[in-house]
């Protein structure tokens, strides 16, 4: 037994060279799509992709069509860029593109959470039965709640409040909405001050994280970075423990009904906190850079701006605070805002870019709206990037680039989901969910905190750029594929709480 340990190593070895010697030879076969491997062995296109992946799959798109395959880091990738044969590939009725492995893979890697096969169907149960209807509209009164607490402060608005305060457009919005969507998800104590410095500490550690997130799913870190990595994790691991949210009162009905199936389930303490963290970088990870964006284009487009600001008004009336510490607001009114309606969904056209992954399961056969079909092999995988082949075709979308709040608006005032590729009506018109099974559970509660603060800030709130010349960012070239993108640099702006609020000496 002691030989046979050596003598099936090196077999082993050899077996495992012989494949990836073939995966280093492979060839388009026939009926396959164009294989571009690049240059370098093994990595292929891995660093032109990793660098700015929009330009990278354009210049693809451009050299080989609708459909391709590229070599990423020992990795065969096809992309599909026709919009009108998405539906296959994400409806996948036969079963052979898998969403969860790769998910998996993702999760346990950078939260350090190991998915059981329930887990994504649990997710969506709850999202449903609590973000949604009656569970929605409680958690929209405690977000209501969580934003009065951070943007007044516990003990209402001081003396100064209707003073002009600079601050970072990104920074501001990014800060405001973790806080408040870390509140109203995991609790509060009965020392808000306390929880306000707590959130703002973790806003601090989670930013971090977040500027490393890229490179981290990438395994591009640099050794210190490493270190640091897992000093975040166990940090929030620890600050999200199961055993310190007992403490808390007011823990959302969602993440409650979610921690009691993983108890259910035997599921150890230690698990529950790795997941806890899982769940606040998926519900807190965009809602801000969006904000961010939301706020932006409006500055710069006064006509959207006032279109807003005169929904506001006139489905809200005018805005006041309540015994000087909380907004006054209908949350009702939120069912009855088209405009805004529009203004965010053109906002997360222009500023999200996720990448729809799908493992192959077996080979299979891509059949193409144009009835071209294609043979995709087992152990690669089918990627749809929206941003590039929905949300800038022109076709679908005149003038892409341009900010046009009214996109999604009919003249009438109702909702304008009719859009078109090549004279056929295009169901998958604008993607920042994803869509399928990957779709994003949490997509009505992230819309409302959205709609709620941007509502905050034009009914209650003065603000302007610094320099009203400053044009709007740039996407940063490093974000692409990780859902709402995040600005090449800061912008500068003032605010100030109307005078009307204010308190008075």
């Amino acid at each position: 037994m002691m030989l046979c340990s050596p003598l099936l190593g090196a077999l082993l070895t050899i077996v495992a060279g012989c494949l990836c010697l073939l995966k280093l030879l492979r060839h388009r076969g026939p009926r396959e799509p164009p294989l571009d491997k690049g240059l370098v062995p093994w990595l292929g296109h891995a660093v032109a992709f990793r660098k700015n992946m929009y330009e990278f799959l354009k210049r693809m798109w451009a050299k080989h069509g609708d459909v391709f395959t590229v070599q990423l880091g020992g990795q065969y990738i096809t992309f599909v860029m026709d919009p009108l044969s998405f539906g296959p590939i994400i409806k996948d009725t036969q079963r052979t593109l898998d969403f969860t492995e790769f998910a998996h893979e993702l999760v346990l890697k950078v939260f350090g959470y190991r998915p059981m096969d329930g887990d994504h169907q649990m997710i969506h149960s709850a999202s449903t039965k609590h973000l949604m209807g009656q569970g929605l509209e409680d958690l929209n009164k405690a977000m209501l709640d969580c934003l009065s607490l951070v943007m007044l402060g516990p003990k209402g608005p001081s003396l100064d409040a209707s003073c002009w305060h600079e601050d970072g457009l990104f920074r501001f919005c990014y800060s405001i909405l973790f806080k408040a969507g870390f509140l109203s998800l995991f609790g509060c104590t009965k020392d808000k001050a306390q929880d306000l410095l707590e959130s703002e500490e973790l806003f601090t550690k989670f930013r971090r994280f977040d500027l490393l997130f890229p490179r981290f799913v990438y395994s591009l870190l640099g050794p210190r970075e490493w270190v640091e990595v897992g000093q975040l994790q166990r940090l929030f691991h620890k600050r999200l423990s199961v055993e310190q949210n007992l403490e808390k009162d007011g823990i959302s009905n969602w993440l409650g009904y979610m921690l009691q199936f993983l108890r259910e389930q035997g599921i150890d303490s230690s698990m529950q906190d790795k997941f806890n963290f899982m769940m606040l970088w998926a519900s807190q990870g965009n809602t801000g850079p969006t904000c961010f964006w939301a706020l932006m284009f409006l500055l710069k487009h006064q006509d959207a701006m006032k279109a807003v600001q005169e929904e506001a008004t006139q489905v809200l009336g005018e805005g006041r605070l309540e015994g000087r510490k909380s907004f006054a607001f209908a949350l009702s009114s939120l069912k009855h805002t088209p405009v805004l309606d529009s203004v965010i969904e053109e906002t997360l056209r222009l500023g999200t870019s996720p990448t729809l992954l799908r493992m192959v399961q077996k080979d299979c056969v891509l059949k193409m709206d144009s009835g071209q079909e294609y043979q995709i092999r087992r152990g690669d995988k089918v990627a749809l990037f929206p941003y590039l082949s929905v949300h800038m075709d022109p076709d679908i979308h005149p003038e892409p680039t341009v900010f046009k709040y009214n996109r999604f608006l009919n003249p009438d005032g109702t909702r304008k989901v009719d859009f078109y590729k090549s004279g056929k009506k295009i169901h998958h018109y604008n993607m920042p969910w994803g869509s399928g099974v990957s779709i994003c559970p949490g997509r009505f509660f992230a819309l409302s905190e959205i709609k709620i603060f941007v509502l905050l800030m034009v009914m209650y709130f003065d603000f302007e750029l610094v320099d009203p010349n400053v044009p709007v960012p740039p996407l940063h070239p490093r974000r692409w594929g990780f859902g709402t993108s995040q600005p090449s640099y800061e912008v500068r702006f003032r605010y100030r709480l109307k005078p009307m609020h204010a308190v008075s000496s």
